[in-house]
């Protein structure tokens, strides 16, 4: 949901300016104070320049998630900047973060390669998760994306799969909460619609450079 809220604790996250936002949005100045104050609405056309500026749109991708594979975060083999950044055609919030998916054992909802973002803390108990899926990590470190199920003791989980053995009687560290799933040809398109974006906006820079 973009409101106001979201739109400044972005121009204050991204260092960015009332002024530059309002020029990206084609407005008067003043608009955007407008809109933050809850005088004026966004308009549906005002959206899309909105989440470009602010970048409202990208999140990070922190790492992998095992649907097959194990995936030990202390031996992953990950730059500290990530997997980089997925931008999506909507609006999201600073408490989410990206997951890529390793492995098969969730075909065939979940393939090698998709992307899954989940919200970066846990938000509900353990018990609310009970027949869902999610990304999750042990008390032992390792991290999944599984179908969670009640343990034979308390506070322990099996972890189910569509394709592969159960993994009984675990605890669990972290429950990551799915809000988006993108298959992996949907993130080819979004990663090539992005470095298309990229190509020009620096061909415009150089344009302008030139003039000078």
């Amino acid at each position: 949901m973009l409101d106001a809220a979201l739109i400044e604790r972005a121009l204050e996250k991204t260092g960015k300016s009332k002024g530059g936002l309002a020029r990206a949005m084609g407005v008067r100045a003043g608009a955007v104070s407008e809109i933050l104050s809850g005088i004026r609405l966004i308009k549906a056309s005002e959206i899309a320049p909105i989440m470009e500026y602010l970048e409202l749109n990208s999140v990070p991708i922190v790492g992998r998630v095992g649907a097959g594979a194990s995936i030990q975060p202390e031996l992953e083999q990950v730059p500290p900047e990530g997997l980089g950044e997925i931008e999506l055609p909507f609006p999201m919030t600073e408490e989410t973060v990206a997951f890529e998916v390793s492995g098969d054992s969730m075909l065939p909802k979940y393939e090698n390669g998709d992307v899954i973002v989940v919200y970066r803390e846990q938000r509900y108990p353990l018990s609310s998760f009970y027949g869902e899926e999610a990304a999750v990590r042990l008390k032992s470190g390792e991290r999944y994306l599984k179908t969670i199920e009640r343990g034979s003791s308390s506070g322990t989980v099996n972890l189910k799969s569509f394709n592969a053995k159960p993994i009984n009687g675990v605890k669990l560290e972290w429950i990551g909460e799915i809000c988006v799933t993108l298959p992996r040809g949907q993130i080819d398109r979004l990663r090539g619609k992005s470095a298309a974006k990229g190509r020009k906006s620096a061909r415009t820079q150089g344009g302008r450079s030139s003039e000078k």
